[in-house]
C-alpha cells in the first residue's frame, strides 16, 4: 500500500504491528511459570510415592516418569510446528488457515498418540530393558506406565493445543492450560495416591486425569473462539501441499530433538566414569541449568510468535524490533540468573543434597553450571527465532554441527580436564549451538523479506 506524504511515496503494510517489551513479556512471564509447574508436580509425586517407604516403588515412578519424559520429549515438534505455522497465518490475518493448521495438528497428535498405545507393550519391554529394572521396580514401572500411557493421545493432543495457543500470542491461556494440567494431576496425584492409598497407580491416574483434562479444556476454549464463517474444508485441511510441508518441518525437528536428547544422555553417561559423587554432583548442578530453561524458553516462545507473526505480515521492523527485545531479556536475565547461582549456590546444594562429599563435589564445579544460562541464552533464542520462521532444515544441519562440535569438545577437554572437561564441552556445545544459527540469520531475514521490498 503506497501513501503521499510531503510529495514522497511512502510504503506501508496493513498487517503492520508494534512490538513492544509488553508484548514480549506478555507470552514469556506466563509461558515461564506454566513452565515452573512441572518440577512442582515432579516434587509431588516423588513425595507421594516416597511417603509409602518402599524404595522400589520411588524407583520404578522415576524409571517410568523418565520414560515418559524421552517419549513425549520426543514427540515436542507437534508443539514447535504449530507454534511457527499458525503464528505466521496470524501475521496474515488468515484466519482461515489457522483453523486448518489447529486440525491438521489435533489430527497429527491423535494418530502419533494411537501410534503409542498401539506399541506401548514393546515401548514398555524396551524400557525396562533399557534401564535394566527387575522385579518390583520393574512392576512399579509397568504400572505406572500402562496407566499413564492411557493418555498418551490426550497429552500429544495438549502440545498441539499449546502450540496453536502460543502462536496466536496467548500467553495467559497458554498458563492457564498448563495450571489445569499441572493442578489436577498434584490433586489427584495426592488424593488417590497418599488418601486412598493407590501409590504408584494413583499418581499414574492422577497424570492421566490432568492430561485429559487439559486437553478438554483447551479443545473447549479454543474453538469456542473459531468464527463459523472461516471453517476450513476437509480439501483444505488434507490439502497435499500443507501436508508436505507440516511432515517435513516436524521431520527437521524431530532429528534436532533426537540430537539434543542424545547430548545430554552422552553427558550423563559419561559423567558416570568418574563415580558415584561426581555424578550425583552432576544431577544436583544440571537443576541449575533446568532452572535458567524456564525463562530462557518462556523468551523463546516469544520470539517464536513475533518472529512468525512479522514473517507472516511481511513486516520486517517487527521481525528486528523482536529480536532486539528478546535478546536483551535473554542475555540480561540470563547474566542475573547466572550471578545469583554463583552467590546463593552452595546454599542451593545444601537443600538439594545432604551428603556432605556430594555438597563438596557441586561447588567445585558449579561455575561451569552457573555459566550454563549465559552460554544457553543465545541457543534458545536462536531456536524460537528460527521455529517462528520455520527454517526447520537450518535448524536440524546446524544442530548436526553442533554436535559434532560438542563430540570433539569432549574428545579433547575430558581426558585433560576430566569433570571439568565434561562441563566445559557442554557449555561449549550450548554456545555452538546459538553463534552456528546466528550466523545464518541475516542471510534468511534478507531472503524472507526480499519478496516483500
Amino acid at each position: 500500500m503506497h501513501s503521499r506524504t510531503n510529495g514522497q511515496t511512502v510504503t506501508t503494510n496493513p498487517l503492520a504491528f508494534e512490538v513492544t517489551h509488553r508484548l514480549v513479556l506478555s507470552i514469556a512471564i506466563p509461558m515461564t511459570l506454566g513452565f515452573m509447574t512441572t518440577p512442582l508436580l515432579g516434587l509431588t509425586n516423588t513425595a507421594v510415592v516416597g511417603h509409602m517407604g518402599i524404595a522400589e516403588a520411588l524407583a520404578g515412578l522415576a524409571i517410568g516418569a523418565m520414560l515418559f519424559d524421552l517419549i513425549f520429549g520426543s514427540f515436542n515438534f507437534l508443539r514447535a510446528s504449530t507454534t511457527g505455522l499458525t503464528a505466521q497465518a496470524y501475521g496474515r490475518r488468515d484466519t482461515r488457515e489457522q483453523q486448518a493448521i489447529f486440525w491438521r495438528a489435533l489430527i497429527l497428535s491423535f494418530g502419533c498418540g494411537a501410534a503409542l498405545l498401539i506399541l506401548s507393550p514393546l515401548l514398555l519391554r524396551a524400557g525396562l530393558a533399557l534401564m535394566g529394572a527387575e522385579a518390583a521396580v520393574a512392576d512399579a514401572t509397568a504400572t505406572y506406565f500402562s496407566i499413564r500411557i492411557l493418555a498418551g493421545p490426550a497429552a500429544l493432543a495438549n502440545y498441539a493445543i499449546l502450540g496453536f495457543v502460543l502462536g496466536r500470542g496467548q500467553g495467559a491461556l497458554g498458563l492457564l492450560l498448563q495450571s489445569i494440567i499441572n493442578g489436577i494431576n498434584i490433586a489427584l496425584s495426592i488424593y488417590l495416591g497418599l488418601h486412598l492409598g493407590w501409590g504408584v497407580a494413583g499418581v499414574a491416574w492422577g497424570t492421566a486425569a490432568g492430561e485429559t483434562a487439559g486437553m478438554l479444556a483447551g479443545l473447549f476454549l479454543v474453538i469456542r473462539r473459531f468464527d463459523a464463517s472461516q471453517r476450513p474444508t476437509r480439501a483444505e485441511i488434507f490439502s497435499r501441499h500443507r501436508l508436505a510441508a507440516l511432515f517435513a518441518l516436524n521431520r527437521d525437528i524431530l532429528i534436532r530433538t533426537f540430537v539434543l536428547i542424545g547430548s545430554f544422555t552422552l553427558m550423563t553417561r559419561i559423567g558416570t566414569g568418574f563415580g558415584a559423587v561426581t555424578l550425583a554432583a552432576n544431577a544436583v548442578l544440571m537443576n541449575f541449568f533446568l532452572l535458567a530453561g524456564y525463562y530462557l524458553d518462556g523468551l523463546a516462545n516469544a520470539a517464536e510468535q513475533i518472529t512468525g507473526r512479522a514473517i507472516g505480515a511481511l513486516y520486517r521492523p517487527a521481525f528486528e524490533r523482536g529480536l532486539k527485545l528478546t535478546l536483551l531479556w535473554s542475555f540480561g536475565l540470563a547474566a542475573a540468573g547466572s550471578l545469583f547461582f554463583l552467590l546463593a549456590g552452595p546454599w542451593l546444594i545444601s537443600v538439594l543434597t545432604t551428603a556432605p562429599d556430594v555438597r563438596q563435589a557441586a561447588e567445585t564445579y558449579l561455575p561451569w553450571a552457573a555459566a550454563t544460562g549465559l552460554t544457553g541464552a543465545l541457543a534458545f533464542l536462536m531456536d524460537g527465532v528460527f521455529i517462528g520462521a520455520t527454517w526447520s532444515a537450518d535448524m536440524r544441519n546446524r544442530m548436526l554441527m553442533s554436535f559434532l562440535g560438542y563430540l570433539a569438545a569432549l574428545a579433547v577437554f575430558v581426558p585433560l580436564f576430566g569433570n571439568h572437561g565434561l562441563w566445559l564441552a557442554m557449555n561449549a556445545f550450548l554456545f555452538f549451538r546459538g553463534i552456528f544459527l546466528a550466523m545464518l540469520l541475516k542471510k534468511r531475514t534478507d531472503q524472507t523479506f526480499r519478496s516483500a521490498q
